[in-house]
């Protein structure tokens, strides 16, 4: 049976003024005993442009872009702090290009430019919050705005190497500018307004990343047919520090080169850091996820997908027609469904490019002892690995699996909680899962449930958590909502 509770939320009210302040929690009671969950305010629907809505590094703003404008608002009130139009004028470069392909063309009356290029395609927060980058990379050109001070503005513009992204690198003073066709990466100073060229990167999109103190840039490039590893101080205007391949120390020691067994034709797929640097999650295009350690680089454990979940796995599995039983504005709890539950593996063809096998998604918790993995081959399903303590003996398993009516499109961990995750199926609802529930013993549960978004129209593309992992933005194509927890004394469990 369900129980239907309703209870109204002053903070729902001050945020939504009042659209969606009652909210409904449906409960599921199993042997008489009753799970009462975390309820949830949703705000009002706001529009977006390209998913692009952040919140600011401390909490207290978030960014969003529609079309060729920058929206700050703040998330206590989610009343309009700032507001720029950008300037829509395309740089001087892309003018010149312009005119001399209308030339080449012999193109008699010239073509109005069109609007969607003056949109904002990329935007995001310094890491003090004090400036805004606004890059409309068709018109070649970075804005840059300052919080409190409306006035003033920034202006980079791409050369004939033209831009595809533009972001902050960590120290919230150094902006990078990739250029198109794998060129050069560009990285412009606010301080000292000079620019430092990387040529020839290879991935814009993820063959880059920081060290967590911000300290090394590494970059992967290609040089003379050779794909290879850049390290770059940024202390030191990005000089350049070694070539390597693979696993490496900063001195450039090789360490270690790993490739999956049996060795697949498509190499490594994905590939997750732990947390504390002591393990490395690498998986290939096959059903298989290699914990490999830090002292021998070699695998400690190997997790393969199967298409028959154990009994000792908790399976949890979306109900049927759940939104038409809430009509999309409740929490229901997933299904237990009982004994040995078995998955629909879809057969990849492993003689195209790019099969629908292995890992497309690999992730920690912010502790380490939980691993998330989505396999491209079950698209429906979320596996979580359960990693033990430093003190018990080292023997990785499988904990849970959700499973769901559609694909899972994104999942997230908490950054703050070990036990939270959400995730999105480009349905009307997203999804929790937490290990951190209290029984009636004190001890510490599962639960998992289905959370309708009280809108209509609305399809969850994605999901993000904010920094204090209290919030999450709900992505569609062209809206978005953010959803906030509600801490209710009187909810626990009974």
């Amino acid at each position: 049976m369900y129980l239907a509770l309703e209870k109204e939320s002053a903070s729902a009210a001050s945020r939504s003024q009042g659209n969606h302040a009652v909210t409904t929690t449906f409960l599921k009671c199993n042997n008489l005993r009753l799970l009462l969950s975390t309820n949830m305010d949703f705000t009002e629907i706001y529009r977006q442009s390209s998913s692009l809505v952040a919140f600011s590094p401390g909490g207290h703003f978030i960014l969003t872009a529609v079309e060729d404008r920058i929206i700050v608002r703040r998330t206590d009130t989610f009343q309009i702090t700032r507001t720029w139009l950008v300037d829509a004028s395309p740089s001087q470069t892309n003018l010149f290009l312009s005119s001399k392909q209308n030339q080449k063309t012999k193109v008699t009356q010239v073509t109005p430019p069109n609007v969607n290029d003056a949109w904002i395609t990329h935007c995001g927060w310094s890491c003090d919050s004090e400036y805004i980058l606004a890059a409309c990379t068709k018109r070649g050109v970075v804005h840059i705005l300052k919080l409190r001070d409306e006035d003033w503005t920034g202006r980079i513009e791409a050369g004939t190497e033209g831009l595809t992204k533009a972001e902050w690198a960590p120290d919230g003073r150094t902006i990078l500018c990739f250029s198109e066709w794998g060129l050069r990466v560009t990285l412009w100073s606010l301080v000292t307004a000079t620019a430092t060229y990387i040529q020839f990167p290879i991935h814009p999109d993820r063959g880059y990343a920081f060290r967590a103190d911000g300290r090394y840039f590494i970059l992967g490039e290609r040089h003379k047919s050779k794909d290879t590893l850049g390290v770059y101080d940024t202390t030191q205007s990005f000089k350049l520090m070694r070539f390597k391949l693979h696993v490496l120390t900063m001195t450039g020691h090789l360490l270690a080169t790993f490739t999956p067994e049996p060795d697949p034709i498509f190499g490594v797929r994905n590939v997750a850091w732990h947390p504390n640097g002591m393990f490395l999650a690498a998986a290939g295009w096959d059903d298989r996820i290699y914990i490999l350690d830090s002292l021998s680089w070699s695998a400690v454990a190997t997790l393969e997908l199967s298409s028959r979940v154990p009994t000792s796995v908790k399976v949890w599995r979306e109900p049927s027609k759940w939104m038409e039983a809430t009509e999309g504005r409740g929490f229901l709890s997933y299904e237990r469904p009982q004994g040995t539950q078995v998955l629909t593996l879809i057969r990849a063809d492993q003689t195209k490019a790019n099969p629908k096998s292995g890992p497309v998604q690999l992730e920690w918790n912010n502790t380490g002892d939980l691993l998330l993995a989505r396999f491209d081959n079950v698209p429906t399903a979320v596996h979580i690995f359960d990693f033990p303590s430093p003190q018990q003996e080292f023997v990785p398993r499988l904990r849970s699996v959700l499973l769901h009516t559609n694909p899972v499109l994104n999942a997230r961990w908490n950054p703050v909680r070990k036990g939270s995750l959400v995730l999105c199926c480009g349905a009307q609802s997203v999804y929790v899962w937490s290990d951190e529930w209290m029984s009636e013993l004190g001890e510490e549960e599962e639960m998992a449930e289905c959370v309708g978004v009280p809108a209509h129209k609305f399809e969850a593309k994605d999901v993000k958590w904010a920094p204090d992992g209290k919030g999450l933005i709900i992505y569609d194509k062209d809206q978005f909502c953010c959803s906030f927890e509600v801490e209710d004394e009187g909810l626990g469990t009974t």
